[in-house]
């Protein structure tokens, strides 16, 4: 049973840890990244839709999105929705494709980012400690019912705390390669 709660909760841990590598991709850098635009919704006939599903985007230097819509009605919308974005992008088209050139941050704007992204990380360890929490809470009530002995419980709980340690250890690892790649000038 405590095996089975502890397997539950390094997978909850792995799925925080992946969640804050996502919202990674999305702060922008100095470089062009595709991941970019993960979070960019186009209204498509009425429907929210992500953009990755309605063109495909590329990299093909280091400070350039291209943008190549599948349907090219939706450039507009497509064009559109970037330029309200929080991304500070300002995209231009040739009417099959849309170049957005990443511009060179300025250094109060990589400091806001830097804050942003030291938010996030420090949110992915809440969620962490608070998977840790719940399996604590579980494992009392397993001892409390009957279930569990208190020795199992104690090794059970130091098993937990080697999870936790090795993936806030993961965030903070993540946190200084996106911070560095921020200030990378």
């Amino acid at each position: 049973m405590d095996k089975e709660l502890l397997a539950d909760a390094r997978h909850r841990m792995g799925r925080a840890v992946e969640a804050v590598k996502n919202e990674f991709n999305t702060v922008r850098s100095g470089r062009a990244s595709v991941g970019l635009l993960d979070r960019i919704q186009i209204d498509y006939y009425g429907t929210l839709t992500p953009l990755k599903q309605m063109a495909n985007i590329a990299a093909p230097e280091a400070r350039l999105l291209t943008v190549q819509p599948f349907d090219k009605t939706t450039m507009k919308s497509i064009e559109r929705a970037i330029m309200e974005s929080d991304l500070g992008l300002n995209p231009s088209s040739d009417g099959q494709v849309i170049r957005l050139p990443i511009p060179a941050l300025t250094e109060e704007r990589r400091r806001d980012l830097v804050k942003l992204v030291h938010r996030l990380a420090e949110d992915g360890k809440v969620a962490v400690r608070n998977v840790r929490r719940d399996c604590m809470k579980d494992l009392k009530e397993l001892v409390h019912e009957g279930e569990l002995g208190e020795d199992v419980e104690r090794r059970a709980e130091a098993e937990l705390q080697k999870y936790t340690d090795e993936h806030v250890r993961q965030l903070d690892e993540l946190f200084k390669h996106k911070e560095a790649e921020i200030l990378e000038v």
